[in-house]
């Protein structure tokens, strides 16, 4: 038997970081991205956001290859926001995305870090949080592919 513990804190943002994810799209879309989580039986811990992005704190189990849950995490909840908001015609997530491994003993301040993204962002935009997100991480990146 095997035993893991792989827990993400996984970030990507809306094509061009286009604000669309409104309040009555996010109170949604937070709760959709968690079951899709669960469909790929995983355990979503929590998702928050502001109107450009997106935050997801989840275990995964190790049959799951993290860069094929999120092509099935991004694909199916901009078909559901296309379904459920004809409005957001032109919704779409950004190619990329960001993901950290957390241990669990960390997994709740991420968690907390995630449901307090409304009022971090009056302080802090996407772009910083992201390139702090990345330093802490020891993430080597180029910002002309990070927000270009």
């Amino acid at each position: 038997m095997s035993h893991t513990s792989l827990n993400y804190h996984i970030v990507f943002s809306t094509k061009e970081r286009r604000a669309f994810i409104r309040d009555e799209v996010a109170e949604r879309l937070h709760p959709y991205l968690g079951g899709i989580i669960r469909e790929m039986d995983g355990v979503a811990l929590a998702a928050g956001g502001v109107a450009d992005h997106v935050h997801v704190a989840a275990s995964l189990t190790a049959k799951a290859a993290l860069m094929d849950v999120l092509r099935i995490l991004k694909a199916n909840s901009s078909r559901w926001v296309h379904e459920s908001f004809p409005d957001l015609a032109d919704f779409e997530w950004q190619d990329g995305y960001s993901a950290f491994s957390v241990s669990a003993s960390v997994m709740p301040k991420v968690v907390a870090y995630l449901q307090g993204q409304r009022e971090h962002h009056k302080e802090m935009t996407f772009q910083e949080e992201l390139v702090a997100l990345l330093k802490r991480h020891g993430v080597k990146y180029d910002e002309r592919y990070v927000f270009g």
